[in-house]
């Protein structure tokens, strides 16, 4: 059995590592924040896919207690990218792959060029989850996780690890081209998490009902498409699915915007700002994006 280290233990870190942990695997939880209170009482996961309970999670307060181990998922924000270089090298062993389940773009480009691009995996989560407490996760809808080489392509180790994800009850699929995946992600987190802080703080369902909503998300979207085409394939017809998804989401407060409103760093670099240079630097023009962007830093300055 290969041994896996999960460092970030909100709720994407938390979710897919319990459901791995409950499916068998040798999961380590890398937790410095209520460590103590998860040891004593589990980590509880409450799932429309079933919900369960891991009684004695393996927690550890520093990377070297854990050493090093098979898989790496990084799954903490991207905010906190630059802890990189010290947290990860205490995992590593020779063959150590690393696979990254974080928003927006820049991430596996920096992994690859501190660790080895041969070492690295991007991992794109559609699920709607939230943190109630530590060790304690609601889930209410989706799930997948779509996986890719860093490199491109297809492997024997990301169609193994396909299969250890769909054992452990984990909805997933593999891509070959990541970069095309990633920016189909943008599609949904750059209108609905940007705008929801925008307003101030509201559901997709508060944003959705407001007039002009709708129609400011699906600008957002045309612009995210447009600003991915060089070189990359994200379909256009994406956009009516995602919209009707959302609506069946109901109140859904989206994961940045909860950052926003709590007082946290949000990932305003790898969602937003990163991106938006890389479709300006292909000539792309984005006004949308750029009022929003505009918009949120903003709202960010404002806050107390």
């Amino acid at each position: 059995m290969q041994s896996i280290a999960v460092v970030g233990s909100g709720a994407v870190g938390t979710y897919y590592g319990g459901r791995l942990a409950a499916g068998g695997e040798d999961l380590r939880f890398l937790m410095r924040s209520g460590r103590q209170e998860v040891g004593e009482r589990g980590l509880h996961v409450e799932s429309v896919a079933g919900g369960f309970v891991v009684e004695r999670p393996r927690l550890f307060a520093t990377a070297e207690e854990i050493g090093p181990v098979d898989l790496v998922v990084v799954a903490w924000k991207a905010t906190s990218n630059h802890h990189f270089g010290e947290v990860l090298p205490p995992l590593l062993h020779d063959r150590t792959a690393i696979l990254t389940l974080q928003n927006g773009l820049g991430n596996t480009e920096r992994l690859a060029e501190l660790f080895g691009a041969e070492r690295v995996l991007g991992g794109l989560c559609f699920v709607c989850i939230n943190r109630l407490g530590p060790g304690h996760i609601r889930h209410t809808a989706k799930g997948l996780v779509t996986l890719g080489e860093f490199a491109g392509g297809e492997s024997a180790r990301v169609r193994g690890l396909e299969q250890r994800f769909t054992a452990a009850g984990i909805e997933c699929r593999v891509v070959d081209d990541l970069a095309a995946a990633q920016w189909a992600k943008l599609v949904w987190n750059v209108p609905f998490n940007g705008l929801c802080i925008a307003a101030g703080g509201i559901t997709t369902r508060e944003l959705l009902a407001q007039e002009g909503g709708e129609g400011e998300v699906r600008a957002l979207m045309e612009e995210v498409i447009a600003g991915a085409a060089v070189g990359l394939r994200v379909p256009r017809d994406m956009i009516d699915p995602q919209i009707e998804s959302t609506y069946a989401m109901g109140a859904y407060r989206p994961s940045s915007m909860i950052d926003f409103v709590e007082g946290r760093e949000v990932e305003v670099e790898a969602i937003w700002e990163e991106p938006l240079q890389r479709a300006r630097g292909a000539g792309a023009d984005l006004p949308h994006w750029e009022r929003l962007l505009a918009r949120i830093k903003r709202r960010l300055a404002e806050r107390p």
